[in-house]
């Protein structure tokens, strides 16, 4: 089922779950069996990443696995460094493999940009020739705090409305921390018309690493609250993923109050928390 049909209906709650292709083959049946784990909440559709760099780890295999597991898939696909040529045989193997759905990425700038493609620079660009050499859905990535590179946030959501324009059907938004950061987001695409479906992206606090992390990878702000328990939990991982499912909890409850119709869970490939929080609430 497409996207835009996925979103298009009101009543259903909507739950996906975002994981990656793993670098060792043999933790390809640890990712089968957590997927297995999180099958019981019916999820739209599983998200799959391209490789980080732009390196094609989505591979032909995976997506065929979890279509027998009777997952619809969303595949991501990056563009910064692919030519026109290229895109186009892929697109053309994913209607081999009958998928109907794409996360349409601009991807991370190379290390040597002088041996750059530049046939796409932007995400739109590849949004624009999906739309017009496929029948695929398109998702897009949105920053409720804007793109760590870009101006400031007003110019990151000119950045979106140009996805949108150019043919995106759903925005899947980065990880945030605070609720309310993202309610005003909301209003502030409201504001720019941007109408299509908007899906919160969470993702369950496993360790006080991983937060630092994100934070240097993106902008997201950490609430008083999680600095709090980080300080408190910080050197025990065991702490932290107790804390993380109370706090997911809580964030998604709040969310779902307001009437937020779909969650987007990033699991970085474990099942543990994402079930603790889910099961509290579906």
């Amino acid at each position: 089922m497409k996207l835009k049909e996925i979103y298009a209906n009101k009543e259903n709650f909507k739950i996906s779950f975002e994981v990656f292709p793993p670098k060792e083959t043999d933790k390809y049946k640890n990712l089968y069996s957590e997927l297995e784990n999180l099958k019981k909440y019916n999820p739209a559709f599983i998200s799959l990443t391209w490789g980080a760099g732009g390196n094609n780890n989505n591979s032909v295999n995976l997506i065929k696995t979890f279509k027998n597991m009777d997952f619809e898939i969303m595949p991501h696909f990056t563009c910064v460094s692919s030519s026109k040529k290229f895109v186009g045989e892929h697109l053309a193997k994913l209607k081999e493999l009958n998928i109907e759905n794409i996360l349409a990425l601009r991807g991370d700038l190379p290390e040597d940009i002088s041996k750059r493609c530049t046939d796409f620079n932007y995400a739109n660009e590849l949004v624009e020739y999906i739309k017009h050499n496929s029948d695929l859905s398109i998702g897009v990535a949105g920053y409720p705090e804007g793109h760590i590179e870009a101006e400031n946030l007003e110019a990151d959501i000119k950045n979106l409305k140009r996805k949108v324009n150019a043919g995106a059907d759903v925005i899947f938004t980065q990880l945030f921390f605070d609720n309310n950061i993202f309610y005003k987001y909301l209003e502030k695409l409201d504001k720019e018309n941007i109408t299509i479906p908007i899906v919160p992206g969470i993702m369950p606090i496993l360790s006080k690493k991983q937060i630092d992390r994100m934070t240097s990878l993106a902008k997201i702000t950490i609430p008083n609250k999680l600095k709090n328990c980080i300080e408190k939990y910080g050197e025990s991982n065991s702490d932290m993923q107790k804390f993380g499912v109370e706090f997911g909890y809580t964030q998604c409850e709040d969310l779902i109050k307001n009437g937020i119709k779909g969650l987007h869970f990033y699991t970085l490939n474990k099942s543990k928390s994402v079930n603790e929080i889910l099961k509290n609430i579906i």
